[in-house]
């Protein structure tokens, strides 16, 4: 394995770091990231990333892809935005650009890669979290037309997305192997999304409900062939554990960066806090799981990118990442003490985003889970 990155990569991430810094700023912590945030992602090819370039993206692979992300998560101070663009990328878009037919790539994939569309995906429901194929969902076929019925619930992006990518079960009986993958548009009869709802993390990225009631799509909506959603939805999962991710890692080296300035420059008892054993070997065990997460997530994209199987260690990356982002978070507000309490710091903040990344796309118990059936167990 080559640890080194191309010149072209270094770049890459270089030119990430500098445009977002720039251009991408935190507006306000209880308002959802703007229009013109998006569109300056889609001008900056964040949201095709890892689209072929035919279609309007980047045609990144997955390790390329993952070290732009690491670099946006890096520098952007809106995890939420990050977080957005993310799902949109590798759970909306993906589906599209690996099981989709060449008409609804030509269709969908330049609008959502550039900006103008936002995507969505909607898998989970209220019974059907964790176990997503238990979901009650269904899509009952109608001549050249399908209509869809059910309640899709913690949809991100939903609020002000301009196309679904929803699951739902065409076959019951046939239990994952009779789900299906599906496009809904918004303004589709049928087809009502609620209100924002409030969170205690990601607070930018707008989340809400999806509702179909009679919804009714053609048939070329259907992504794949009826069965397929259990692999169409298997494949964004691999892309989502694997790349999202990375941008914990941009914000546990963001973290790092300005928790050594801090404690470099704040004295208690006549001496700088940095020459306190305490604090270095706090400050040293969160480079430790920086790295160690890093090595895990990289390999992970390294596996998928050659081809190979990589869920056990896509598993186990994500575990790693998002468990080493928590405890990230808690060390630099420990380590900031009452300047880390404060909501005006924003270190805070970071703790809150960090959280949800052990509940979305699987969580913690799920990912040890699938390492335990990857071990045989």
């Amino acid at each position: 394995m080559d640890f080194s990155w191309t010149p072209e990569q270094g770049r890459l991430y270089k030119d990430i770091l500098h445009r977002v810094r720039e251009n991408i700023s935190l507006e306000q912590a209880d308002r959802f990231w703007t229009r013109t945030q998006w569109e300056l992602c889609g001008a900056f090819g964040l949201l095709g990333l890892s689209v072929p370039q035919h279609y309007g993206g980047r045609g990144y692979d997955c390790l390329t892809t993952a070290l732009a992300i690491e670099a946006f998560g890096r520098a952007c101070p809106d995890m939420g935005l990050v977080f957005s663009a993310a799902a949109h990328l590798f759970a909306c878009c993906m589906p599209l650009a690996e099981h989709g037919n060449e008409e609804q790539k030509k269709r969908w994939l330049p609008g959502l890669c550039s900006g103008e569309l936002i995507g969505a995906n909607a898998i989970s429901e209220p019974e059907a979290g964790s176990d997503v194929f238990a979901m009650k969902s269904r899509a009952i076929r109608d001549g050249a037309s399908y209509v869809l019925q059910g309640v899709k619930s913690y949809v991100s992006n939903a609020p002000v997305a301009d196309i679904f990518v929803i699951y739902a079960s065409t076959e019951p009986a046939h239990g994952y192997l009779g789900i299906t993958a599906f496009v809904v548009e918004r303004g589709t009869p049928g087809l009502e999304v609620s209100e924002p709802f409030a969170k205690m993390g990601l607070t930018t990225t707008p989340a809400g409900q999806v509702t179909l009631h009679n919804c009714r799509i053609p048939d070329t909506n259907r992504i794949g062939a009826e069965g397929q959603g259990a692999q169409v939805f298997r494949h964004s999962m691999l892309w989502e554990r694997a790349c999202l991710f990375a941008a914990y890692l941009g914000q546990m080296d963001r973290q790092l960066e300005q928790t050594l300035e801090f404690v470099r420059s704040r004295h208690q008892f006549g001496q700088a806090l940095s020459k306190k054993q305490a604090v270095t070997h706090r400050l040293a065990d969160m480079k430790l799981r920086l790295e160690a997460a890093r090595l895990l997530l990289y390999r992970a994209c390294w596996q998928q990118a050659l081809g190979e199987d990589a869920t056990l260690a896509i598993s186990l990356s994500k575990l790693a990442v998002s468990e080493a982002a928590i405890q990230a978070s808690l060390d630099t507000l420990h380590l900031h003490g009452s300047k880390g309490f404060n909501c005006e710091a924003g270190l805070e903040r970071m703790l809150r985003d960090a959280i949800p990344s052990t509940l979305f796309s699987g969580t913690s118990e799920i990912q040890r889970d699938i390492i335990a059936r990857e071990l045989g167990l």
